[in-house]
């Protein structure tokens, strides 16, 4: 039998990024959804209006992986993109009606299993702190994440956008 290794924390956190990405496709892929598109209806889901840099920050995505992905989401009709109306050299995309809808039914699934992960592991609240920490100690910050209640920022009222939403285009 081969001597006990110590865990390496890289590898621990390796080892369980690499389950958790797979029970969190799992979970999208009931919608067909994808890890990266879910990453991107969530950072949309507040309803401000985001540039392509934010989005492929917080969708952990390099440019034009980002670019070919919000193709195919506006091709879906889950994503719009409008110039910004302070600077019209910039675009930002936005949540189309289908895709806030999308965004909600895959919002309570993926909040409720993760709620019941943290549960199981007894925590409240503290890994995601540490995880943060640790972010920062090695030097890259993580987006800001858009504090969401669960099921999104617009659950109570389906039919109010919100305020900051501009119209989709017809």
């Amino acid at each position: 039998m081969p001597p006990e290794i110590p865990p390496d924390v890289a590898y621990l956190m390796s080892q369980a990024d690499r389950r958790l990405g797979g029970w969190l496709a799992a979970k999208l892929a009931v919608q067909h959804c994808s890890v990266p598109q879910w990453r991107v209806l969530r950072c949309l889901a507040d309803g401000q209006g985001h540039p392509m840099s934010e989005i492929a920050e917080f969708a952990m995505l390099p440019g034009p992986t980002l670019t070919k992905l919000l193709d195919r989401m506006v091709a879906g009709n889950l994503v719009y993109r409008r110039a910004d109306d302070q600077d019209r050299r910039r675009v930002l995309a936005y949540l189309s009606e289908r895709g806030l809808s999308l965004y909600r039914q895959l919002a309570g699934v993926v909040d409720g299993g993760q709620a019941a992960l943290l549960t199981a592991l007894g925590d409240d609240g503290e890994l995601a702190r540490l995880l943060a920490r640790l972010s920062v100690i090695l030097g890259e910050p993580g987006p800001s994440v858009p504090e969401l209640p669960a099921g999104g920022a617009f659950q109570d009222s389906a039919a109010a956008p919100h305020p900051a939403r501009p119209a989709e285009p017809v």
